[in-house]
């Protein structure tokens, strides 16, 4: 009886010992998984923010090889005003990043909710708004800024550099071809040239900047074809006299 007695209480003993050790090799199981996974998020997050950190490091330095063509321009021999006006430059492509970045990320939000078509549109149209707005401001500030820093002649190099220089030469060429062009005519196709460079000051990219000069160049040849110009005509007469100039060189 004594033994019958003792056998399930050794037998219990043993059970107890087994579920414990179980638990705790569950337990370390689990710990390690625990940290495995953390490792491996730990892993994303840092690559993650490694590789931003090498994205933002690269598009520094092409913005800061794009201000030394822009300043270099300038004529200032000044180190100290040479540097503030690269910096000031440089800042302003800064800034316009950042605001093309919040309005992407917007638009993302935006198309991610489910919301009906009459409130995604009018979300859209907030997101365009708010950076329009932003855009104004950093611009009017910048120009105001640049005008004290620089003469009248420096502040349009500036904005010419940050344009790829698309005014100088597209005017230029509207006057190759257009040689019989009216003052009045003139003046209003400048215009309209200037006013397309201020707002390619503030696109974000090269492709956007040429689109906005796209657009205004449609404008210009519009009037001019309401005026009496036949613009391919126009075009391939111009091009006849480049090829012309050219033999005559060789």
């Amino acid at each position: 009886m004594l033994m019958k007695k003792v056998m399930p209480n050794i037998s219990a003993t043993k059970f107890a010992t087994k579920s414990r050790l179980h638990f705790f090799s569950l337990f370390e199981k689990l710990h390690n998984a625990k940290k495995i996974t953390l490792t491996f998020f730990a892993f994303i997050f840092w690559g993650s923010l490694l590789a931003q950190t090498k994205e933002d490091t690269a598009y520094k330095k092409v913005i800061e090889q794009r201000c030394v063509k822009i300043v270099d321009v300038l004529g200032i021999n000044k180190k100290n005003k040479y540097k503030k006006v690269h910096q000031l430059i440089a800042q302003q492509y800064y800034s316009l990043n950042t605001i093309h970045n919040n309005y992407s990320s917007a638009l993302v939000q935006i198309k991610s909710k489910q919301i009906s078509n009459e409130e995604n549109t009018l979300a859209l149209q907030n997101a365009e708004n708010l950076k329009k707005s932003a855009l104004q401001k950093l611009h009017l500030s910048f120009v105001k800024t640049l005008n004290k820093k620089l003469s009248p002649i420096q502040v349009e190099k500036v904005k010419d550099g940050m344009t790829y220089s698309v005014v100088p030469k597209t005017w230029a060429a509207y006057k190759e071809m257009l040689p019989n062009l009216t003052q009045e005519q003139k003046d209003k196709m400048y215009a309209w040239l200037v006013e397309a460079r201020e707002l390619a000051m503030d696109e974000g990219s090269s492709e956007k900047k040429h689109a906005v000069f796209g657009k205004y160049k449609g404008k210009i040849n519009n009037y001019l074809s309401a005026a009496g110009y036949d613009m391919k005509k126009e075009g391939e007469e111009w091009a006849k006299r480049i090829k012309e100039t050219k033999q005559t060189q060789n």
